[in-house]
């Protein structure tokens, strides 16, 4: 499957998804699909805007929307991250995102959270990946991919998504280390 297509599908299901949870909220009980199709077109085009804007893959940012909350814009972990990327309220409130489950501002905040472990980390996906799940520090502290078997396996999971050689999340070389002073 082409990319493009890929993305495509990814970016329908997730606004097929969205539309029973936030959507379907703001309709309030009517039928009228013309509210849900001009939400669909503007979050698409918000995705790809924010992915753009940041020099982040829209494959990616659906990828780990899909993985952290399933689509859900109301999601809430266990753990208390939430919406659509699973912000946890202190990493949402140092990126300015004063609503997690407002689907715009969270793709926003979490698409600029992405880029910031993506400097931090050269781009090294599994470790930005890692980092993302675990939190940085995790990945500082473990030197590389902690050793978290939930984090790999969402590492795995999204780089399958991505069509990507999982094996680089357990390659050694692959791992980060600091650079030296």
């Amino acid at each position: 499957m082409s990319p493009g297509i890929r993305c495509r599908l990814g970016l329908g299901v997730l606004l097929l998804t969205m539309v029973s949870g936030y959507v379907a909220s703001r309709v309030a009980g009517t039928h009228d699909r013309s509210h849900v199709i001009n939400v669909s077109a503007a979050l698409d085009a918000h995705i790809k805007d924010v992915a753009n804007r940041y020099g982040v893959s829209a494959d990616l940012v659906v990828a780990i929307i899909e993985a952290e909350s399933s689509f859900n814009p109301r999601a809430v972990s266990r753990r208390g991250a939430r919406g659509l990327m699973q912000l946890m309220p202190e990493t949402a409130a140092s990126l300015g995102v004063g609503d997690s489950f407002d689907p715009r501002e969270n793709i926003e905040g979490g698409v600029r959270h992405l880029r910031a472990l993506m400097d931090q980390f050269d781009n090294n996906l599994p470790l930005v990946l890692a980092a993302y799940n675990a939190g940085r520090q995790a990945v500082i502290d473990h030197r590389g991919i902690p050793p978290y078997r939930q984090t790999r396996q969402y590492v795995s999971r999204i780089l399958r998504r991505l069509d990507l050689d999982d094996a680089k999340a357990s390659d050694p070389s692959q791992r980060w280390r600091k650079a030296s002073s």
